[in-house]
């Protein structure tokens, strides 16, 4: 048999009127699958004496599909031979034949309970009528499963999705026309669609699979079930286009951290302690003290891709919890082709010093934009320690320490140096306001960012 080949999970629809994953394989599934060439030279007469079998372990029966191509007068008929119950098949061979072509798919990625390799087995087997068959030999061929590859946001995109609500017209608009000028396909999600859930970079994420002879992307559907839980299935599953889903049991629920807010950062390829990572390593936050981690149905299929070894961040210390809140990557011209922008109260307090010494220090911060009470707050009264801000220095202090830990993560992780960091300016307050809580209430709240934070960014190369 020939060997070495990679499977494609059939995770697509090529059926539109479909209800689900179409996985009958029927004409359009064998352009996506793999051949499996089974070749048998000998004299005929040992192959009308001896019975050719193709055969899988029960445990690989649910994992992958084969099929057989027969054609009846000018008809061509696909006949499925093995999996989804079939764990065998008897092979007919004609006079003189040398080889008998397959068609193979996988029917689930990598998971914690599916290493992505397998096996089959082609036996010569000896009839007997009192006894079971005896294999007098066996072949053997070994697929892995290709896995579920996360893209990064340092590639240009091709589709920008955002959604529609009562109150962000203006956005939209705005997207609308930074999608032309970069020759972006919008993909708008309307109300009546959207359920009021504008946040749909928490529901889905993209990535691909891919073989050699094929490659399409593939949207990973969250836990998280709110208005969006059914856009991704109805709106993105299709023909080329597959989806695959993380569900948690009925007596679980899921937490901010499944939010695929949370799984929105890849590094671009990097090489750490000679070992390499060409498709960039993955990021999530991770939920230490509070104990309210990742479902642990995602890690657990993030680690079974391999490709991508995930890295978790402590972000425990911010409200919502997602690591794009504070980090994010942008490309280079040189070292490792790429930055790493980290959000930093540090820079943030330096930056105003330097603009209290230039005289800015009675212009005001943020003024108009929002109600909390730093807002409006003269420069000189945010620089100073001594403020009424002092609380929320103290905090800001407090944040860039975890902000450090994480660095110190990022740089062992993926192999930076410092010329590799850029600080971004970024203030953190408490989530809860010192007029309503005590001191102590207002330390051990979560943070909340002042002004926009480090959200993934799109970089469209005409900008």
């Amino acid at each position: 048999m020939e060997k070495g080949a990679i499977l494609l999970v059939n995770c697509d629809r090529d059926n539109p009127k479909a209800q689900k994953e179409d996985k009958q394989g029927h004409q359009p599934d064998f352009h996506d699958m793999s051949r499996m060439i089974l070749t048998t030279q000998g004299p005929d007469e040992v192959f009308a004496n001896y019975q050719l079998t193709l055969h899988i372990s029960k445990a690989d029966d649910d994992k992958v599909g084969v099929f057989y191509i027969q054609r009846k007068k000018e008809q061509i008929y696909y006949k499925h031979i093995l999996g989804s119950g079939k764990i065998s098949y008897h092979v007919k061979r004609n006079l003189g034949q040398v080889q008998t072509v397959f068609y193979v798919e996988g029917l689930k990625f990598p998971d914690i309970d599916f290493s992505g390799i397998v096996t089959f087995h082609a036996s010569l087997l000896e009839p007997a009528r009192k006894v079971p068959e005896t294999s007098i030999f066996t072949d053997t061929l070994v697929f892995r499963v290709a896995p579920w590859i996360m893209t990064p946001n340092t590639l240009q995109p091709v589709s920008v999705y955002v959604c529609s609500v009562d109150d962000n017209k203006d956005f939209v608009e705005h997207i609308r026309k930074l999608a032309t000028k970069a020759g972006c396909k919008l993909i708008i999600c309307p109300e009546e669609e959207n359920c009021e859930d504008r946040w749909i970079q928490d529901e889905m994420e993209f990535g691909y699979t891919q073989a050699p002879h094929k490659t399409f992307p593939v949207v990973f559907d969250s836990p998280r079930n709110r208005g969006l839980k059914d856009f991704p299935f109805k709106e993105i599953l299709g023909p080329d286009f597959g989806y695959v889903k993380r569900e948690q049991s009925s007596d679980e629920s899921d937490t901010t951290l499944d939010a695929f807010g949370n799984l929105e950062v890849i590094s671009p390829p990097v090489t750490v302690k000679s070992k390499e990572y060409p498709l960039g390593r993955i990021l999530i936050g991770a939920s230490f003290p509070r104990n309210i981690p990742m479902s642990q149905l995602v890690k657990d299929f993030l680690k079974s891709q391999v490709v991508q070894s995930p890295i978790e961040l402590y972000t425990d210390w911010l409200l919502v919890g997602h690591v794009d809140e504070m980090l994010s990557f942008v490309p280079a011209p040189d070292r490792k082709g790429f930055r790493l922008l980290l959000a930093s109260p540090r820079a943030c307090f330096k930056l105003l010093k330097e603009k209290e010494k230039e005289g800015h220090g009675k212009a005001k911060m943020a003024e108009g934009w929002c109600d909390d009470p730093g807002c409006g707050t003269k420069i000189t009264n945010m620089a100073s320690p001594y403020s009424f801000l002092f609380t929320k220095v103290y905090l800001s202090s407090i944040f860039q320490k975890y902000i450090d830990w994480n660095r110190k993560t990022l740089k062992e992780e993926l192999g930076l140096a410092e010329k590799d960091i850029i600080e971004i300016p970024q203030l953190f307050h408490s989530s809860e306001k010192l007029l309503d809580n005590s001191i102590s209430e207002v330390l051990k709240a979560p943070a909340e960012a002042y002004f926009p934070d480090m959200v993934r960014l799109a970089l469209p190369n005409v900008f």
